[in-house]
């Protein structure tokens, strides 16, 4: 019973936990939903609920109407500009891994803010410094989320380019940040926090050794595999070659004993023979002398 409840938490089977608050750390029934939101007490994901205020040509696009291309180029810029602000900020409290801002125009969405430390100690940081502080003349909201991989919040049609629900859907569309902007963010980072560059530095060793131990490991067990292996080739061969060696003593027995029937039977051959020839030679010495006799008598019966 207990390894099924964990096998469906946080899924559709789930009739306890609500799924979607577990995926992607909002649902749009809010307080009112049937099933439980379990926020966690610290974790390395936060959320800035409704942190960004989207310009309406960015809520038009988001509802899939036209809206003009100079109304878009200056939608996009304010939301770069409100990206790198928030980037830069948020990494004065710790090293980021990701920050995601959600594109969605659902009520329980819209404007939410997702970031992603390297460790919860960092987030808790980040938690108690920005406690009582203002944005855009708001209070700055924020909660510790269950959402630890982006890949399962965010909405698979919507990474297609081909999403039906559009700005309502009830996953995550995360807002476009162009690759370049990504690098000089994270470069700016770890260039005004050298700490961080040299964590990482030594987290990538360490996973490093770690991934060289598993190959060793790996390595290792391969060769005993291996060596159980040709053990086992050994052994076969042995026996092939026992058996061999018995099939070859059994077939030179079998010769040995069809040669000493051979003999035997050509023994026996000769001796019959030998015996045809000295009872043929006894019938011809028999018939010999019975003629011999026959004629003496014959002769003398003449002279008488």
């Amino acid at each position: 019973m207990a390894e099924r409840l964990a096998k469906i938490f946080g899924t559709e089977e789930d009739k306890v936990n609500c799924p979607f608050y577990f995926k992607i750390g909002a649902c749009r029934h809010g307080e009112t939903c049937t099933r439980i939101h379990n926020k966690p007490p610290v974790s390395q994901t936060m959320v800035f609920p409704h942190l960004y205020d989207n310009p309406p040509a960015a809520v038009a696009f988001a509802d899939g109407l036209n809206v003009p291309q100079e109304n878009l180029v200056e939608a996009v810029n304010h939301f770069e500009d409100f990206y790198e602000e928030v980037f830069t900020e948020l990494a004065k409290f710790g090293e980021l891994e990701e920050v995601v801002v959600a594109d969605n125009i659902g009520e329980h969405m819209i404007g939410n803010v997702y970031v992603k430390y390297q460790s919860e100690d960092q987030a808790q940081a980040a938690m108690q410094g920005l406690l009582g502080r203002y944005y855009a003349g708001k209070v700055i909201m924020a909660e510790f989320s269950p959402v630890t991989d982006f890949r399962e919040a965010k909405c698979r049609q919507y990474n297609e380019g081909a999403c039906d629900r559009g700005g309502y859907c009830n996953f995550m569309h995360p807002k476009h940040v162009t690759r370049d902007l990504k690098k000089q963010l994270f470069r700016a980072m770890y260039e005004d926090h050298p700490q961080y560059k040299e964590d990482r530095d030594k987290r990538k060793a360490t996973e490093k050794k770690r991934s060289r131990s598993r190959s060793e490991d790996k390595r290792r067990v391969v060769g005993s595999d291996r060596d159980r292996e040709r053990e086992k080739e050994r052994d076969r061969g042995g026996e092939r070659r026992r058996s061999r060696s018995r099939s070859q003593d059994r077939k030179k027995h079998s010769k040995r004993s069809r040669s000493r029937e051979h003999r035997r039977r050509d023994s026996r051959e000769r001796r019959h023979d030998s015996r045809d020839r000295d009872r043929d030679r006894r019938g011809r010495d028999h018939r010999d002398r019975d003629r011999e006799r026959d004629r003496r008598d014959n002769s003398r019966s003449r002279r008488d």
